[in-house]
């Protein structure tokens, strides 16, 4: 029998391209396809410096932040004070607000027949009373400290509409200073017959120890000092207008005489 010949081929000799051309072939055509303008290749982004500092922005400030101390506490509360008053007929508190960097406003009632007056701020720090004065027409009296005081408030230009807010800081029954809110009710005749003219009346609660706490308006300003409430628990301000007034003579205020017990 004749044999079969076999199916399978044989590479051709010559045909078979070493390791090495084929490399070679493969270069060029890239090299062709760069110089054509296709698949051009990016530029490698240059290192990262090891100096960058992650940048943000600074987070808002909390309204209002610029009128808080390093404490945490705001002009409200800084300008109160706690006034005890030791008296020939025993002890008696109140409470105050900085007019200025040297002079507390309060009530009559809160220094008169003072053997001493002992003034507390809102951080604890205890401030020497050195003289006390008393208005005759109005429930209010000035006192002048030897050290300065925390903060100290605008007076407001003019006496509030019935329906404005009202908020009230001072030390009610000596204790913790405390700030109440309420609105404006209108105006009376003193009931009480302290003060001349009109004075104010508010919602806002107050409580014994509250009198000469200095009523504010919804911008901070003082529109008015506490000196009383009514049986039916309404507050009553002597007005800033009439505060103003009596500020602006000086003759208005007389020394408070030391008691005799």
């Amino acid at each position: 029998m004749t044999p079969r010949a076999s199916t399978a081929r044989r590479a051709a000799p010559g045909r078979a391209r070493p390791q090495a051309a084929r490399s070679a072939l493969v270069a060029a055509a890239v090299v062709a396809s760069l110089a054509s303008g296709c698949g051009v290749l990016p530029e490698m982004p240059p290192p990262v410096p090891d100096s960058v500092v992650p940048s943000f922005a600074a987070p808002d400030e909390p309204a209002g932040s610029e009128n808080l101390s390093p404490d945490g506490s705001d002009a409200v509360s800084r300008m109160a004070v706690r006034i005890r008053n030791v008296g020939c007929e025993g002890l008696s508190t109140g409470s105050g607000f900085a007019l200025d960097a040297r002079t507390i406003v309060t009530n009559k009632h809160v220094v008169d027949s003072s053997r001493s007056l002992q003034l507390l701020t809102y951080d604890g720090r205890d401030v020497a009373a050195q003289t006390a004065s008393t208005a005759d027409l109005a429930d209010l009296a000035v006192v002048r400290t030897a050290q300065d005081l925390p903060s100290t408030p605008t007076l407001a230009e003019e006496d509030p509409a019935p329906g404005d807010p009202v908020t009230v800081v001072g030390y009610p029954e000596g204790g913790r200073l405390t700030v109440t809110q309420g609105s404006v009710i209108g105006t009376t005749t003193d009931p009480l017959h302290e003060n001349l003219g009109e004075v104010l009346v508010t919602d806002a609660p107050v409580e014994p120890g509250s009198s000469g706490s200095a009523a504010l308006d919804d911008a901070g300003r003082v529109i008015g000092v506490v000196y009383a409430k009514t049986s039916t628990d309404k507050s009553l301000l002597v007005p800033v207008s009439t505060l103003r007034d009596l500020l602006a003579d000086e003759a208005s205020f007389t020394p408070v005489p030391a008691c005799d017990g």
